[in-house]
């Protein structure tokens, strides 16, 4: 059965007395038209240009950007502009953008951080990919230091989501009272909820990983990739099933939807020591989303959500999915010499196993 749409939803939470409510909503309902309007531009795939096609360029972070980089980028600006978004920083410009100012217009008192497409290294290969938000209160003085909303920790994020744009375009969203899943229906000419609350399993089988980084690992992620490889005759007694898709928001929706963990650790590559991910918009908007779920997002050992970003480009290592896996991800990281089931003298038959 399906559920009433985005619009009331929104309509419920804009009535509600969370903070900046009706800000929020019309700021989500915004960036989920821009997200339909750059759905039907991907689903053009070659058909709608060179837009796959690397444009000579490189985002903030020396990424190269391609042309639908800046074409979501665009339209995520232009979308920002018309609600109450003073503030946007996007992964595809040095400095968060100032939308508007005084005297011109109602206040606008939300900070947008954002990274337009997400897995823009997949555009040819028809590999879904998808749209990172987090939304926060602008604080202190936005002109004179503009970055100084995003150099927040994550529990100051007041709604947090993705689009992602695959066989359906779907949109994630959390407002700080759970998880709900809305796909866009043509038919019915809008985000329709599918599923609400939803409930992340605590207990995993299924890991996702790039194995070719294996070399570049330290200790703890190895051990912890070996033990759930030797499956049935190894320490963790049970088959594990391996996933990468190296898209974030495909990784995130198969683990909102099923169950499952996501490692992207830190490695000895130059310029990975801290990870590769975006600690303000990409990790704390995934952490939102996921704890609102029920599970547990870490660097690998603590909070994600814990984490006060430093600078707005920031990297992280990142770790997210079912409590009890994450959980022992970090067991892997501060005590691997006392889990039980890899110590010989306290395995399954030793003397002290509890």
């Amino acid at each position: 059965m399906i559920e009433p749409g985005l619009g009331a939803h929104l309509a419920r939470h804009a009535n509600s007395a969370a903070p900046h409510a009706g800000e929020v909503a019309a700021t989500i309902a915004a960036l989920a038209a821009a997200g339909v309007t750059l759905a039907s531009t991907i689903a053009e795939g070659a058909l709608g240009g060179a837009l796959a096609a690397q444009v000579g360029a490189a985002n903030s972070d020396g990424d190269s950007q391609r042309g639908l980089d800046l074409l979501a980028d665009e339209r995520f600006l232009a979308a920002a502009a018309g609600v109450p978004v003073g503030l946007y920083a996007s992964e595809e410009l040095p400095d968060p953008v100032r939308i508007g100012g005084q005297g011109d217009g109602p206040a606008r008192p939300l900070a947008l951080a954002i990274d337009p497409l997400d897995g823009s290294s997949n555009i040819d290969t028809n590999v879904p990919i998808g749209t990172i938000f987090s939304i926060r209160p602008i604080v202190g003085d936005a002109t004179a230091d503009p970055q100084a909303s995003f150099r927040t920790h994550g529990h100051d994020q007041i709604a947090a989501g993705f689009l992602i744009y695959g066989p359906q375009t779907a949109l994630v969203l959390t407002l700080g009272q759970g998880t709900d899943i809305f796909v866009h229906s043509p038919a019915a000419g809008g985000f329709q909820r599918v599923a609400s609350s939803i409930a992340i399993p605590p207990k995993t089988r299924e890991f996702a990983i790039n194995a070719s980084n294996y070399r570049h690992w330290d200790e703890a992620v190895r051990l912890y990739f070996d033990d759930c490889i030797k499956g049935g005759h190894g320490p963790r007694e049970s088959e594990f099933n391996m996933r990468w898709i190296a898209s974030l928001v495909a990784e995130a929706y198969r683990i909102l939807i099923r169950g499952g963990v996501f490692l992207y650790p830190g490695d000895r590559r130059r310029g990975y020591a801290q990870g590769r991910l975006r600690l303000v918009y990409e990790a704390h908007p995934m952490a939102m989303l996921v704890e609102q779920a029920g599970g547990a997002a870490t660097d690998g050992i603590g909070p994600i959500l814990d984490i006060a970003a430093t600078s707005l480009h920031q990297r992280t290592p990142l770790v997210f999915g079912s409590t009890a896996e994450v959980a022992r991800i970090g067991r892997y990281h501060t005590l691997p010499s006392q889990m039980a089931d890899r110590a010989p003298l306290f395995g399954k038959r030793g003397l002290f196993r509890a």
